[in-house]
């Protein structure tokens, strides 16, 4: 059986767990929501203690709390950065408005754990350590979260840039490999004019180049902080210096580029900047998505469909159709794109969810967004190493479907016309006849103009075929 001490709050005593370093706020959180096990994000946990220890510094800087006080909660800050607490962090994400719970999780923890490195166990009615009077020093609910969402945020922004980068490079790498196979071009999913493989697969790799840059850009908007706004953005009960002084400190101790807010009033009401990089994600997992659908219509087959590129054969495909293999990285890519498209509509509906001073609705929006990040870095790096590096290309099906494609009639038009070109195309089709040889039966072309015409690999070069224009 349990056993348990006594903490107080100003409701009344609480039962907590004898070994549990939070106290008697979290403890009545833990009872109050017990709605989806769930528990925080570790980005959560970090940037809420980062800004702990850094104001115990700024703190004992300025002179307004004790060097053994503040040294003790800097040191339980670091253990709780360092990942030693992380089991201690028990608030479910969905639990009361805009953070109190978390942000008393974190507290009692820090408070708890200084005290005992002041030498007092955990159940000494004289620890000295409070977690409102010290550990919360200066700060509120309501500026501690919306900072700790932007910490949060930020801290693992380098990794997702990354995670996005090295699957750039490796469509990158495949697109050099394949640039030499012309194969059909396909728009409105129906035949289209010659396109090379390593166009279309260096087109990915630079739609993911370009959400990088949008993942940047929305970044810049949460190196702004509202720290030292305390209840309302007056900055009530903070020492003048204390945002500064906080934003340099974070700046520090993280190695993150930040800033002061110009408003504390905006930086506490608004949530846009966190409702921007949401949508900033969304965007990466709806280029994904596209990019997952193409790959599985591709690999479409392998008998029966366009069969283009093969996917690594990562485990069976059927439970009753023996040999099947199917394209499971990039099915388990759009489920992830899926959900991270939720998360990103959660954080929008939640955003516009504020009332005057104070936004109640950041535990969700520190929730998912913290989760669209954790996801697609996983999902994205999965998807990278487990399937783009090892597709291969079909060559034989590749170049045999444009073989077959009466579209290139196309490079024709400045030649012989428009109308005379869908003459020529209809002719191939109901004739199962080549673009060349219809044309110079027809007596449109001589067989030699035809042939210089007709080059794929030149069509993929733009210009005008046949006439000296061409790309060659």
């Amino acid at each position: 059986m349990t056993e348990f001490r006594v903490e107080k709050d100003s409701l009344g005593p609480v039962n907590v767990p004898i070994n549990a370093y939070y106290g008697a706020q979290t403890q009545r959180a833990v009872d109050n929501f017990p709605v989806s096990g769930l528990k925080p994000y570790p980005a959560f946990i970090w940037s809420m203690a980062l800004i702990k220890r850094a104001a115990a510094e700024v703190h004992l800087d300025l002179g307004l709390m004790e060097e053994a006080t503040a040294k003790a909660i800097m040191q339980a800050g670091d253990e709780v950065l360092a990942g030693k607490l992380n089991a201690q962090f028990v608030v479910d994400p969905f639990q009361a408005g805009a953070g109190t719970s978390h942000n008393m999780n974190v507290n009692e923890v820090i408070a708890n754990r200084a005290n005992e490195i002041l030498g007092y166990k955990l159940d000494d009615p004289k620890k000295p350590v409070n977690p409102n009077d010290h550990v919360n020093m200066a700060q509120s609910t309501n500026d501690t979260i919306p900072t700790a969402i932007r910490l949060g945020a930020l801290w693992r922004l380098q990794e997702l840039v990354d995670t996005l980068q090295h699957c750039a490079n490796a469509f990158k790498d495949k697109a050099k490999e394949w640039d030499d196979v012309v194969k059909s071009g396909r728009t409105h999913l129906q035949d289209a004019v010659p396109i090379r493989l390593g166009q279309e697969v260096g087109a990915w790799a630079k739609a993911i180049e370009r959400n990088i840059e949008k993942l940047n850009l929305a970044a810049e908007g949460l190196r702004r902080l509202g720290i030292g706004g305390t209840a309302n953005g007056t900055g009530l009960n903070a020492h003048p210096e204390y945002h500064s002084r906080m934003v340099a400190k974070l700046s520090k101790l993280s190695g993150l580029k930040l800033y002061e807010s110009d408003d504390l009033f905006e930086s506490m009401q608004s949530m846009g900047d966190a409702v921007f990089f949401s949508g900033a994600i969304r965007a990466t997992a709806q280029d994904f998505t596209r990019i997952a659908n193409d790959i599985r219509l591709l690999a479409s087959g392998p008998t029966t469909g366009l069969a283009e590129i093969t996917c690594p054969p990562v485990q069976p495909g059927s439970s009753i159709m023996p040999g099947k293999v199917n394209p499971v990285l990039a099915e388990m890519l759009n489920q992830a794109m899926f959900h991270i498209m939720g998360n990103d509509l959660t954080v929008m509906l939640a955003g516009q969810a504020g009332q005057l001073e104070l936004n109640v609705m950041m535990p969700i929006i520190a929730h998912n967004l913290f989760e669209a990040e954790h996801v697609i870095i996983g999902a994205v790096r999965a998807f990278t190493d487990k399937c783009v590096v090892g597709l291969i290309v079909n060559r034989a099906n590749a170049e045999g479907w444009l073989a077959k494609n009466p579209i290139l009639v196309t490079a024709l038009n400045p030649i012989i016309g428009y109308l005379k070109g869908a003459e020529v195309a209809k002719k191939s089709l109901a004739e199962n006849r080549s673009i060349r040889e219809i044309v110079v039966d027809l007596g449109y072309m001589t067989d030699e103009d035809a042939a210089k015409a007709l080059d794929a690999r030149k069509m993929t070069e733009g210009g005008i075929q046949g006439t000296g224009g061409g790309g060659g």
